[in-house]
Parts: structure tokens; sequence; C-alpha cells
């Protein structure tokens, strides 16, 4: 099915878009990895104004299905703060059972994990990544599952550096974002306020490798064809490649690795410099 008229606009030109940025621009992101004392790995990453703490804890045990095996595993936890957004939401736990929503986005982070590590090398011990949520503007899942990414590196790379594990589990990096058709314009990296009128709305999960994990898409007051899913998809990988380049060098150097957005015109030296520094993690 062809695409509408609207869809097929150039993705990088002049937009209305809440924060200023370009149609194919995704949120200025930071990752500052070792954020957490105590825990084997953990990544504050922040994208926008989105904010996620991510946490990994190595624990000597695997489920009862695995029990024998030799195999490891790797589950996630996911959360929010009450407060994390406009208004304050009750805490799961004290309603005494996990929403929908909840369940659904923490098997997704662990399902994208578990698709870059090697369970096998890992014995049989498990990963459990906890994804907090401290303030929310949209992109939640999407950011946990960049910064968690971040987490379980450190926190395997960690264990070869310990002796517990002969090699590095983990085989390549996985990342997310999202995409969007708001008013048939094509939009990376939704915003709360974008996502909340969106026509359509898509997460997308891709390895280093460019393998597809996940494609979650949604059409709310109109459909889209396949033209529409493929543009989606180039600009998904596009800023995906981004955010994986994000992620290596926040581990290389060990401390919060930022990109920014690009200069405006007359600010590009400024802005170069600012665009890819490197500043010390808050431990």
């Amino acid at each position: 099915m062809p695409a509408s008229k609207n869809t097929r606009k150039n993705a990088d030109r002049p937009s209305r878009r809440v924060d200023g940025r370009k149609p194919s621009e995704a949120r200025p992101m930071r990752i500052e990895p070792g954020w957490l004392e105590h825990a084997e790995g953990s990544a504050l990453v922040t994208c926008g104004s989105t904010r996620v703490l991510c946490a990994v804890s190595v624990e000597e045990r695997v489920p009862e299905f695995l029990r024998g095996s030799g195999r490891g595993w790797l589950t996630a936890e996911y959360a929010m703060l009450p407060r994390s957004t406009h208004t304050r939401s009750d805490r799961e736990s004290a309603k005494g059972k996990i929403g929908g929503r909840t369940h659904e986005i923490q098997r997704l982070i662990g399902r994208s994990l578990r698709a870059v590590v090697d369970l096998d090398a890992l014995g049989e011990r498990t990963l459990f990544v906890d994804c907090d949520v401290l303030q929310a503007d949209g992109g939640t899942r999407t950011t946990a599952i960049n910064g968690a990414w971040v987490a379980v590196a450190q926190a395997l790379g960690r264990m070869v550096a310990d002796g517990v594990l002969e090699r590095d589990p983990l085989r390549e990096p996985v990342a997310a974002i999202s995409v969007g058709l708001v008013d048939g314009d094509l939009l990376v990296d939704l915003a709360y306020r974008e996502d909340s009128r969106a026509e359509v709305d898509a997460n997308f999960v891709m390895t280093g490798s460019g393998g597809l994990v996940e494609v979650q898409g949604t059409a709310e007051g109109r459909t889209f064809g396949r033209r529409d899913l493929d543009r989606m998809l180039d600009a998904a990988w596009k800023a995906i490649s981004g955010i994986q380049r994000l992620q290596r060098a926040a581990l290389v150097t060990g401390a919060g690795a930022r990109v920014a957005r690009r200069p405006r015109a007359g600010a590009a030296r400024a802005a170069t410099s600012r665009r890819t520094s490197v500043r010390v993690a808050r431990r």
C-alpha cells in the first residue's frame, strides 16, 4: 500500500516539534555508567527529560527450569517512581499487583538483552536488571533498554576482570528508539506531547549487527502502509546506530558520555566540542 502524500514529506524539513528538533533528530542523550556504588553494573541514562536508572545484580542461581543445565538467565523489572509523571501515581507494590503495561515493558527489556548475551557462557547465574524511571517524558521503555545494556556490559566486564567468567558473554550492543507519525510527519524519538497525539507509534529494538529484536507498531485513527513502515525502520536504524556509538563510548571512557543536538548556525565550533564531551560520572 503506498504511503499517503503527507507521510512522504522530507524528514529533515523545518518542523514545529515541541522542543525545536528536526523530524529525524533524536533527543540529546547522556549515559553515566557506574552510578550506583553497590550494584555489579549500573547506568543513569537521560534522554531529553526522561531519566531512567538501570542496575544489574548477579546471583548464583537460576530458575527451576534451568537448574543443572549449566546455562544462565537474565530477567528484568521495570517501575516508575510515583512522581515521575505530572501527577502522582500509586506504587504498584502498594496495589498488590503489577499492571499489564509494566509486565509488557519488563518482558521487552529482558528479551532485548537476552538477544545479545550468550547465556551458556554465563554459567548457572542470573542477571537481575532493574530499570526505575525517575522522570518520564516519553520513551521510557526504549531509554531503559539503552541504559540497561550499558549496565549489563559493565557487570559482565567486571565478572571477567575478577576471574568469575573466562570470557565475556556479551555478543554485541542492543538499543531502541521510538518513531511515529504525527500530523502526517515522520518523527524520531517522540516526547510525551508528541506520543500522546501520534497517529502511528512504533518502537524498534535492534542489535549492533542490524538484527531486529522487536518491532512494536500501533495505529490510532488511521492506518499506515508498507512504505511508511519501511521509512520508520530506516529512520530508527539511523538513530539507533548513533545510540550504540554512545553506549560504546560510555563503556570505553568509564565516565558519562553525552551527545548533543546538531549545532545551530554560527555556533558550530563551540557545539562540536560539547557534542563529544565526556564527563566524570557520579559515583
